[in-house]
């Protein structure tokens, strides 16, 4: 028996299916609101019919009961429209109303022998003829409609769902930041069993494994909640939730390994097919859908370089070194000679939840438009001696948006951007960012920079000298990543900064031992006794949370309440505070 996970993933499946439903459904107010006017139009023809008022248009003497018919038609239009735009609810709710009034209408016939009503009797018994053809149809509809959008999420040939249902599933559990293992899966030497069996062979040892995966998935023996796809050809994607650790979604994998070790016979002749897998944790590897499925492929392609008895491999960061360096680079100049690189807000919130403001983050895609993760061209740039250029490139971008946005809000919040070394020891580096300030009209205390400590071992007089002079025009600094480089006593008291960042691998350690919460505690105290605010990065957890609350953390930066956003995003954010 599956638990009530199940549950959840057969929900989140219909939704995967009714959000590609070619028609939309009407808004419930509209619901209302031809009901109210069905029930006004009804008074009104009851008003008219019983009174001898006339009306006069020109020369034309009109007796009101005239209108009677009118406001009867328009009534049977809001039953009309009640069946058309709400299905079954439409069309029961119509049946009951126009029902209703006949009993009405022949009394008033046999009782007061009022036979004026007759035109509304059968113009009520054409209505129902209507009503019920436009329900009849619209169930033929929809049962075409529930056929195309199963045929839309599902893959024809094995019955698993496809690449799209996988992209939807995936997409609403970033959305609601479910954590979840991808794993992408190929069969190794399938174009040896096409050639051997011919296409039609191949589909079916295709349609046996998926028979064999589909089974684990739909019964729960891997006992975690398991989506499996086919995305193309002999290629396969898992995703795995409800898990505690590596060795469970490792585990989970062994079971789809396992099954594959049973030999299929397929006329009349046996194989032993085998699988490359490799997997990646969201939001542990990647924070993004193209960046999560492109480590999982580079993990499943590092399995059958290796070509080992071991087919499981995960994503590490190990593997972005193997990727071609040279290919990194071309991106990178190209990007930067074509200006498309372009950046990322992630927000950053006091501890009450209060937008403090944004710190902007590089990004960049390759030529087909799939995102290359800043772990892997952030170096790249930096070996080119190219690494001002990009932060330059960011600085601009994101201030021309920021100061569109404070001027549209008139929020009391930061952009904080970063400077690389590099960047920050060109000779140009202040008037670079007077013209910042200059173009976009961000005010000078609402900017912010963050340097590095390692800053302070390349020059610190001439970083000292710099730094002071951005402090000058009302500019912000940050020491970004505290705790991971020089962290000399002597240097941070000189150190004109306002705001102290601690970096995120102290965060991870924090909760483990009570000697890595007393350290942190240990970093803010100092932080606050040197006169700067501490804003803690890579916050992720509930925990983490309540233990830098309790230790007087001042600021937060992490998953747990903002991953990078897009402009747009970001800018709901900051209307949701400020509009």
């Amino acid at each position: 028996m599956r638990d009530s996970s199940d549950t959840g993933q057969k929900q989140i499946l219909a939704k995967t299916i009714d959000s590609i439903a070619s028609r939309r459904k009407a808004p419930w107010s509209m619901y209302v609101v031809l009901l109210l006017l069905y029930t006004a139009a009804t008074f009104t023809v009851h008003i008219v019919s019983q009174t001898q008022s006339v009306i006069r248009i020109a020369d034309a003497v009109i007796p009101l009961p005239t209108f009677a018919g009118v406001f009867s038609s328009l009534a049977n239009i809001c039953i009309i429209f009640l069946a058309v735009y709400y299905g079954t609810l439409g069309f029961y709710t119509a049946m009951a109303i126009i029902l209703f009034q006949f009993p009405l209408l022949i009394s008033r016939i046999i009782l007061h022998h009022n036979v004026s009503v007759l035109p509304g009797l059968f113009s009520n018994l054409l209505t129902i003829v209507a009503i019920v053809v436009i329900y009849l149809n619209n169930m033929d509809v929809q049962k075409y409609q529930a056929r195309l959008r199963d045929q839309a999420v599902t893959d024809i040939l094995t019955g698993l769902p496809n690449r799209f249902a996988c992209s939807e599933l995936v997409n609403e559990l970033i959305r609601r930041n479910t954590p979840f293992a991808a794993v992408t899966i190929d069969i190794n030497d399938f174009k040896m069993i096409n050639d051997t069996m011919g296409f039609d062979g191949g589909n079916r040892v295709l349609k046996e494994i998926a028979s064999r995966w589909k089974n684990i998935a739909d019964t729960g023996t891997s006992g975690t909640l398991d989506f499996i796809t086919r995305t193309s050809g002999d290629e396969f994607v898992l995703v795995i939730r409800n898990y505690h650790t590596d060795e469970e979604i490792v585990s989970t994998i062994r079971k789809y390994e396992t099954v594959l070790e049973e030999k299929l016979t397929i006329d009349d002749c046996d194989f032993y097919v085998t699988a490359s897998f490799g997997y990646a944790e969201f939001p542990v590897d990647a924070q993004e859908k193209n960046a999560l499925f492109s480590y999982t492929t580079d993990a499943m392609n590092e399995v059958k370089r290796v070509n080992s008895s071991e087919h499981i491999r995960r994503f590490s960061a190990e593997l972005l070194k193997k990727l071609n360096t040279h290919e990194v680079e071309n991106m990178v100049r190209t990007a930067i000679e074509n200006d498309t690189i372009f950046f990322n807000l992630q927000p950053q919130y006091d501890m009450s939840h209060r937008l403090r403001g944004f710190e902007a983050l590089a990004r960049m895609k390759d030529a087909d438009g799939k995102m290359v993760s800043p772990g892997v061209f952030i170096p790249a740039a930096e070996k080119m001696g190219l690494i001002d250029k990009v932060d330059g490139i960011v600085f601009r971008k994101s201030a021309l948006f920021f100061g569109d946005l404070i001027r549209k809000t008139g929020a009391d919040i930061t952009l904080s951007i970063n400077a690389s070394v590099r960047h920050l020891m060109k000779n140009n580096f202040i008037d670079e960012i007077k013209e910042i300030l200059k173009s976009s009209g961000i005010p000078a205390e609402q900017l912010e920079i963050e340097i590095t400590e390692s800053v302070m071992i390349e020059s610190a007089e001439k970083a000292l000298s710099c730094i002071n002079e951005i402090r000058e025009m009302g500019v912000k600094v940050a020491i970004d990543d505290f705790g991971t480089g020089y962290s000399s006593l002597s240097y941070l008291n000189s150190f004109p900064a306002n705001l102290l960042k601690i970096d995120k691998s102290f965060i991870d350690k924090m909760n483990n031992s009570d000697s890595s919460k007393q350290y942190v505690a240990a970093i803010i105290s100092i932080g606050h006794i040197m006169g700067f605010d501490v804003i803690s990065e890579g916050v992720e957890e509930t925990e983490q949370l309540d233990t830098l609350r309790d230790i007087g953390c001042d600021y937060i930066q992490g998953f747990i309440w903002g991953r990078p956003l897009p402009q747009e995003e970001a800018e709901k954010v900051v209307m949701e505070q400020f509009g």
